[in-house]
């Protein structure tokens, strides 16, 4: 594995329970929209890279034929192989070891290749290179990203941005960041456009319901690299600022389960 990108695989071990448990899984529209784009109602083959925990991967039981989650950490992979086999999908989604970069599959296999909340992570002219070869001609690349935080209410949302603000700020601070590379999202489409792997190419809007409480706020917060990487220096939650947020979490939103409403941008590319 490069070297510039270990650091990015390894800031997401040891959480993989809590990753699973707080993030939210993509919609559905995702899939209405991509098996459109790829005229393929069931598509043969879904390529999921980045997969994580397999909340991108396993959305797509029932929809595709076979789908392939490509991941390099090894507790979110272990987290997602488990989860599958615990919703008796093992045999349709599985999950190797892999990069964006290097997945090992064979040319033109896949009908929908994407990237959920991954591919800022990614080297991108690779990635893009490799989506291109293992996608048969039509076939579709997508990456999705949701903005943070969800829709809930004002008081929530500034008190999750005041965290994460603090968070981010303590990350330099430390130098956790120095071995980070990280490419910003705003940026995907022109970098998808300008890699002249893609015939078609353009930015979707979408959005995704679910529900949460102030349990799930800390927990959306702890599922963060950064955040799980400030705890594994052995800060302690007044030092990262947990224990404010959970006062104000559980004033905001207590117990009881409200409506928190996901935004998606995704940028498809067409071969």
């Amino acid at each position: 594995m490069p070297n510039d990108l270990s650091s990015n695989v390894e800031r997401f071990s040891g959480f993989a329970d809590c990753y699973d448990a707080y993030r939210p899984q993509p919609p559905a529209v995702v899939m209405d929209i991509l098996t459109q784009i790829a005229e393929a109602p069931k598509p043969r083959l879904v390529v999921d890279l980045g997969s994580g925990t397999g909340l991108s991967s396993r959305i797509w039981a029932g929809r595709a034929e076979r789908v392939v989650g490509v991941e390099p950490n090894a507790d979110m992979r272990r987290q997602a192989e488990a989860r599958a086999e615990g919703l008796g999908c093992g045999n349709t989604i599985t999950f190797r070891e892999g990069l964006s970069s290097q997945t090992g599959l064979p040319d033109g296999c896949a009908d929908v290749v994407t990237c959920s909340q991954s591919l800022h992570w990614m080297e991108p002219d690779s990635t893009f290179a490799e989506a291109a070869r293992i996608l048969r001609e039509g076939g579709v690349f997508a990456a999705y990203d949701c903005d943070w935080p969800p829709v809930i209410n004002p008081e929530a949302e500034l008190a999750y941005n005041d965290f994460q603000h603090c968070a981010h700020v303590l990350e330099e601070q430390l130098g956790i960041m120095e071995s980070i590379t990280r490419w910003q999202k705003s940026g995907h489409l022109d970098r998808i456009r300008q890699s002249g792997r893609f015939r078609y190419v353009r930015e979707i809007l979408m959005h995704g319901v679910e529900s949460g409480n102030a349990e799930r706020l800390v927990g959306l917060a702890l599922s963060q690299g950064g955040v799980e990487s400030l705890i594994k220096l052995g800060l302690g939650d007044e030092e990262i600022g947990l224990n404010k947020l959970r006062e104000a979490a559980k004033n905001a939103l207590g117990d009881k389960p409200s409506t928190w409403y996901f935004s998606y941008r995704m940028r498809i590319g067409v071969k």
